[in-house]
């Protein structure tokens, strides 16, 4: 005789398998995906955190999850995000795999419409990047002991960040044959596998030089090697910054991100063309680098209102 408690448990164990075996297919097509498209692992990786979330969720209101989710399903999959208190960066990023994952489908066959396309167009917000102050930066460069090894490493990591703009996934990724101290030259592939070279300038090239000088020799083909010669963690680099912002005195502790911010927004301010920032930066499209121009804008506007004498008496300062 099967007891409801019996039955109920093989209904939770039947529903666990299906949701593994959901998982198994879903990793499979984003892996696919990734090779014809040319992902990086952390892209694809991505892509699988926010489809896994979104097939444990949606299969609460469709059987088979993902594959078979309707359009109410995927509205109220959103609903639930925003219910939860998310970001809307991080809403219109999940939003955003959904949208690949049905086209996904749509060419393999395995559907023919496209939940996703039917949803009210997302409104997306001007999200300005945190911004550090020339002062600050330089603050942040002298913060590193290059008496030891370790701080000497830090610094010349800090300064070839703020001289290239480069991405933290590259910079902890380069390998000595990525430099070319000669031509002052460092070659990176970024993301899609597009390859860009980016000059450097006499003061990184300088702390390239005195970090190579002393540099461990091991084994490894990274110019910065971590823990067993392996390329050093991206995670790794977000705590020595933090950790050389609070020797400096910094108020607002910034990430690597913020000081490719830096390197954009200053370039800008000091008269770079802004094509030549985006090949600089790697991105694909100009509307992404056009973000730091109103930086510099709001910059601009800050300045005039401190200096100007109509600005100082808008804004309640006495003249």
């Amino acid at each position: 005789m099967v007891t409801a408690t019996s039955s109920c448990t093989d209904h939770a164990d039947a529903a666990q398998l299906a949701r593994v075996a959901a998982r198994e297919r879903i990793e499979l097509l984003i892996d696919r995906h990734a090779m014809l498209r040319g992902w990086s692992r952390l892209t694809s990786a991505s892509y699988r955190s926010d489809l896994f979330d979104a097939d444990l969720r949606i299969s609460a209101y469709s059987s088979d999850g993902l594959f078979t989710a309707s359009d109410e399903d995927v509205r109220n999959y959103l609903a639930s995000l925003q219910q939860l208190g998310l970001r809307e960066s991080t809403i219109r990023r999940r939003r955003s795999a959904l949208s690949v994952w049905f086209e996904l489908l749509q060419h393999n066959g395995l559907r023919s419409d496209h939940p996703a396309k039917r949803l009210p167009k997302a409104r997306k917000g001007l999200p300005l990047p945190k911004l550090m102050g020339e002062k600050e930066v330089e603050q942040l460069l002298a913060a590193p002991d290059i008496n030891e090894l370790v701080g000497l490493r830090d610094r010349c990591m800090l300064e070839l960040l703020y001289a290239t703009g480069l991405r933290v996934s590259e910079l902890v990724g380069l390998k000595l044959g990525n430099l070319d101290q000669a031509a002052g030259l460092v070659r990176v592939v970024g993301k899609g596998n597009k390859e860009r070279l980016i000059p450097f300038g006499e003061e990184a090239g300088r702390w390239l030089s005195n970090w190579l000088a002393v540099r461990p020799k091991v084994k490894s083909p990274f110019l910065f090697p971590g823990a067993k010669n392996a390329a050093m963690t991206r995670q790794n680099f977000w705590l020595r910054i933090r950790h050389w912002a609070l020797v400096a005195g910094l108020r607002e502790l910034p990430s690597p991100h913020t000081l490719r911010h830096a390197f954009a927004t200053h370039l800008l301010n000091h008269g770079a063309d802004l094509r030549a920032v985006q090949m600089l930066l790697g991105h694909a499209n100009i509307s992404t680098t056009e973000i730091y121009t109103h930086i510099t804008r709001a910059r601009l506007h800050q300045q005039i209102n401190r200096a100007h004498p109509l600005g100082r008496m808008l804004s309640g300062t006495p003249q």
